[in-house]
C-alpha cells in the first residue's frame, strides 16, 4: 500500500476473512499482496497466504483478505492516489470486483445502521435449555508496547486481530467445553487508531449459534493514562468471529441454543 501511495498508510479496514485451511509449525507460509484498485483517497490490496508442507510439497491456500488502506498526509488535507496499472487479465477482474467488493462493504454498514435503529425493542424469549449469554462473556485487557506498533506508532492491526481471537476463542469455548476453530473474521473495521502506552480492553460475547457455528462479537476500546483514569473510551475495533468445533473423530459439533 505504501509502495503504491509514496507516503505512509494506515488500514481502515479488513473485508470478511475466510480461513481454509490451517498452518501449522514447520510448514512454510507465503504471503502474497498487491493493489488491486487505487479508489480516491483509499485503496484495496488483495493479500493471499498459503502453506506448503516441507515434507509432501503439497501448497494449500490458507486466506485470501482484501483490505482497504487510506493514505497518510503529511500536513493537513487528503492525499489523491494514482490509479493502478492494470497488466494482466487477473488484475483488470480483480479491478472490477474492487469497486463491487466497496459497494457491499458500504451497503453492510446502512443495512447494520437500520437494524440498530429499529432493535430498541426488547423481545420474547421462550426456549428451554438455552444457555444465557452471561456465561460467554470474556474481557481482557493489555498494554500496547512498542513491539506491538508500527513505525508510526500505531498498533499493529494484526496484532489486535490476534488478541480478539484470543478472547473470542475463550467466550466460544464457554459453549462448547472444547477448543474452537476460527473459521472467518467479518467486518473488522479500524474506527480509529490505538498507540504505544494505550490501554486495549476487549470485550467478548456470543451473539448466536447456528447448530455447527458460533458467532462471537468482539469491542474494542483504548485508553490512554488520563483517559483511564477518567473512564473514558475510545471505540476502535469491532468484528464478528465465525467459530466451529470437531469431536474426536472429525465430525462437526453442534452448539446449544442461547438465551440473549
Amino acid at each position: 500500500a505504501e509502495k503504491h501511495a509514496g507516503v505512509s498508510c494506515v488500514t481502515a479496514s479488513m473485508d470478511d476473512i475466510q480461513f481454509e485451511e490451517a498452518a501449522r509449525v514447520g510448514q512454510i507460509i507465503t504471503i502474497k499482496a498487491k493493489v488491486n484498485r487505487a479508489f480516491k483517497t483509499s485503496m484495496e490490496v488483495g493479500i493471499k497466504v498459503t502453506v506448503q508442507d516441507v515434507l509432501t510439497d503439497v501448497e494449500k491456500i490458507v486466506s485470501v483478505a482484501y483490505a482497504t488502506y487510506v493514505a497518510k498526509p503529511v500536513g493537513a488535507g487528503k492525499i489523491e492516489l494514482e490509479p493502478v496499472k492494470l497488466l494482466s487479465t487477473e488484475d483488470h477482474l480483480e479491478h472490477t470486483l474492487a469497486t463491487e467488493r466497496r459497494r457491499i462493504r458500504l451497503g453492510y454498514e446502512q443495512v447494520f445502521q437500520n437494524l440498530m435503529q429499529e432493535s430498541n425493542k426488547e423481545g420474547t424469549f421462550e426456549e428451554e435449555d438455552a444457555v444465557s449469554t452471561d456465561l460467554t462473556h470474556v474481557q481482557s485487557i493489555e498494554l500496547v508496547q512498542p513491539p506491538h506498533a508500527n513505525h508510526h506508532g500505531n498498533t499493529f492491526g494484526g496484532q489486535i486481530m490476534a488478541w480478539m481471537e484470543t478472547v473470542a476463542s475463550i467466550s466460544a469455548s464457554r459453549l462448547c467445553r472444547s477448543y474452537p476453530i476460527l473459521k472467518s473474521v467479518n467486518m473488522f473495521k479500524f474506527w480509529g487508531p490505538s498507540i504505544v502506552g494505550d490501554r486495549l480492553v476487549f470485550n467478548a460475547i456470543v451473539n448466536n449459534t447456528f447448530q455447527n457455528s458460533v458467532e462471537v462479537g468482539v469491542r474494542v476500546e483504548a485508553y490512554n493514562c488520563e483517559e483511564w483514569i477518567k473512564d473514558q473510551a475510545r471505540h476502535i475495533n469491532s468484528a464478528f468471529l465465525i467459530f466451529n468445533t470437531v469431536n474426536d473423530k472429525g465430525q462437526l459439533v453442534t452448539f446449544p441454543r442461547i438465551k440473549p
